[in-house]
């Protein structure tokens, strides 16, 4: 009987495993948190520009409280 080859497992070493090399695990998740971090600044900044203080207009304020009030 020559069953005893199936349960003999196959390894292939595969060099794009980041499991198998920690000096590449390390850069991958290096670049990971670099770029999310990024991304997240990148997208506060946005965020807070599309939503900007746009000023106010002087006619819609009241005149007494103006930097010269007007009083009657």
């Amino acid at each position: 009987m020559d069953t005893q080859h199936n349960d003999q497992e196959h390894l292939i070493d595969n060099k794009a495993d980041i499991n198998l090399s920690k000096p590449s695990r390390s850069r991958f998740l290096f670049l990971l948190f670099f770029f999310g971090y990024f991304i997240f600044a990148w997208a506060g900044c946005y965020n807070l520009w599309t939503h900007k203080y746009k000023g106010y207009n002087a006619d819609d304020a009241p005149k007494s409280s103006l930097y010269n009030p007007e009083y009657k």
